[in-house]
């Protein structure tokens, strides 16, 4: 059956702005190094992610509204429910890069998208608690809705002024990361997962690495010694990811790879604050950011191949459970 490309589109292709605003926001950590092209590459990369963001936003309130039911089919389903977290992530990153301190707009904006995280992540939640959840659906993307959802809308309602309500967000966090880690991880150790998830798998890499650049925001005079610690959690991930990279990089490249945009653009910049704070050289933060820089050119321009060819999008509008 043929399908529309409106009904077709996926909300995972949030990944895409959401790796943009994560990367602008570790560039915009880089200013305190006095480096000249900073801001350049915080106004480049924010203004690229707005565009994408803006249109995602635009054709997949379209897709609600045309194909509604394609798009409960894709919030019931075990993994596309996840990744539709990205939505709402994506627009709290923007909220925290564009937003200013106690205006109560971005306030009111914030916490729609986090009422919006909550709905995904009580879903998810469910299907885990109930026993629901198919055993081979259980991938990284399941870190989305509540583990990202607590450290990213802490960072940026602390970012908006108000970091009492960002801590609270965090440990929520932190309580999501527990509950799902023991259960992941089981599941990626007992082999491979199906080819088609495969791509999902540079999640695994966001929780540590956002978590301590959550609590740089949420607290500003945290030593870089304490921070130094959540880097050290964040290496278990980077090899876990490494040492099976013979099973990821035989699938097929997709837009489900921006799975490895903001874990690594979160990690460059919980570098920079730790190199601000601990004394470290500045160009271990340039390795970091040229690492996570090089890594989001080769998606775009990956992503930009498979627009042109036709093949971004998925060939049917959603898929069965796995």
């Amino acid at each position: 059956m043929n399908h529309s490309w409106l009904e077709r589109l996926p909300a995972s292709l949030f990944a895409i702005p959401y790796g943009l605003f994560g990367l602008a926001g570790a560039w915009r950590r880089a200013n305190s190094f006095g480096w000249l092209w900073a801001p350049d590459a915080v106004t480049l990369l924010g203004t690229l992610g707005a565009l994408i963001w803006c249109a995602l936003i635009v054709c997949y309130g379209a897709k609600c509204l045309t194909f509604p039911r394609a798009v409960a089919a894709e919030f019931h389903h075990p993994v596309q429910g996840a990744l539709l977290a990205l939505l709402p992530l994506s627009s709290l990153l923007a909220i925290a890069l564009f937003g200013a301190a106690h205006a109560p707009l971005y306030l009111a904006l914030a916490l729609t998208a986090l009422a919006a995280q909550a709905a995904v992540a009580v879903r998810v939640v469910a299907l885990l608690a109930t026993g629901q959840m198919p055993a081979n659906a259980v991938t990284p993307a399941l870190y989305l809705p509540a583990v990202a959802g607590g450290f990213v809308g802490g960072l940026t309602i602390s970012s908006l002024g108000y970091p009492g309500w960002g801590a609270l967000l965090f440990g929520m966090g932190l309580a999501g990361w527990a509950l799902l880690e023991v259960r992941v991880l089981g599941r990626l150790f007992e082999g491979p997962m199906p080819e088609p998830l495969r791509s999902t798998i540079g999640v695994e890499l966001a929780p540590p690495s956002i978590a301590t650049l959550a609590a740089a925001t949420i607290w500003p005079n945290l030593p870089g010694d304490v921070l130094i610690v959540g880097l050290g959690i964040a290496v278990g991930p980077i090899v876990a990811v490494l040492v099976r990279y013979h099973w990821w990089r035989r699938a097929p490249f997709s837009a489900g790879f921006w799975s490895f945009a903001f874990p690594l653009a979160a990690l460059a910049g919980a570098v920079c604050e730790v190199v601000r704070r601990g004394g470290w050289p500045p160009f271990v933060a340039g390795a970091a950011l040229l690492i996570a820089s090089s890594v989001t050119l080769f998606l775009l321009v990956r992503t930009l191949a498979l627009t042109v060819t036709g093949r971004l999008l998925p060939p049917s509008a959603w898929a069965p459970p796995v």
